[in-house]
């Protein structure tokens, strides 16, 4: 296999797990903490307004359906995925295929979590950093373990991605 279509198999397979044990994680949390699931429905809700140009809805409960959002939100959800695995490979550089080390790629991880409290929150009209939840700073620790659990599924799967393509 060349090196450019070995790179991005690595960045898919990584991106690809660490999204759904972020996904699991949230899942185990659901159940054993009682936290409530993102609904992936609302954030394609969101995205299908902010394609006709509004930016935040105010109650996205409440906003106009846009067809197949809960589609459109998943996907959103995984292509970032693959997104912020491509930024790690492109951060981390080459040798995070060679070797994966876990404080980096679980830091890099950690730090993603200023996207949705820059981007996602806000538009879903709860402020940026959720500061207009009654509880921001749940919301908030709340964010970081899901980005951490993120960070830890992106050094799973750069070990196994890195096995694998060997």
């Amino acid at each position: 296999m060349s090196e450019i279509y070995q790179e991005m198999a690595w960045i898919v397979v990584v991106g690809l797990v660490a999204t759904a044990v972020m996904d699991a994680i949230s899942l185990l949390r659901v159940h054993v903490f009682g936290e409530r699931a993102m609904d992936w429905a609302l954030v394609g809700r969101w995205l299908g307004h902010v394609l006709r140009g509004q930016l935040v809805l105010t109650n996205p409960a409440t906003a106009g359906q846009v067809p197949y959002e809960r589609a459109l939100g998943w996907l959103f959800h995984y292509g970032v995925g693959l997104a912020l695995a491509a930024l790690m490979w492109a951060i981390l550089g080459g040798e995070t295929l060679q070797r994966p080390q876990l404080v980096p790629i679980v830091g890099f991880g950690a730090a993603t979590v200023v996207l949705p409290m820059l981007t996602m929150q806000p538009g879903l009209g709860m402020g940026m950093a959720a500061r207009k939840l009654p509880a921001p700073w749940a919301a908030r620790a709340r964010s970081l373990v899901t980005h951490l659990s993120f960070g830890f599924g992106l050094y799973l799967g750069a070990v196994m991605a890195t096995a694998a393509l060997r």
